[in-house]
């Protein structure tokens, strides 16, 4: 439960989501540039890339917050925790397109891309939190 009043808490949460969301989308605009639209159609690899690096972020934040927490604290993970890590990463673009390889016979694709999300993701954010436990 936040003790900031509620409108501020929702400002910061919206505030945080809607740059995170603006970031995936140019993030995903730039990787599909990088890559080509054939490279990316084939593979998500923009949802895997934000997923992965919000993770990392994820484990930086709450690593600094568990360390350095305080005054601002709650602001703070309300603002980029909620909002905008919470609009950067794609969960449910992810399950989306894990669900579309799967109906178009990938299922082997799938799985590769399932797994290698979900242990990439736990690991950036593993190397977040040490990152931080390292820097106190």
């Amino acid at each position: 439960m936040s003790s900031l009043p509620p409108l501020i808490a929702t400002l910061n949460v919206a505030i945080g989501g809607a740059a995170g969301a603006a970031l995936r989308y140019q993030t995903g605009r730039s990787i599909t540039a990088w890559l080509g639209p054939a490279t990316v159609g084939a593979f998500p690899w923009a949802t895997l890339a934000v997923n992965v690096i919000g993770s990392l972020a994820m484990g930086l934040l709450f690593g600094w917050l568990a360390r350095d927490g305080g005054t601002g604290s709650e602001q703070t993970r309300l603002l980029i925790g909620v909002g905008f890590l919470g609009g950067f990463t794609t969960f449910s673009a992810f399950s989306l397109e894990l669900m579309l390889l799967i109906e178009r016979g990938q299922s082997m694709t799938g799985l590769v891309y399932a797994a290698l999300s979900v242990l990439a993701g736990l690991i950036a954010l593993y190397l977040g939190l040490i990152i931080m436990r390292i820097a106190a």
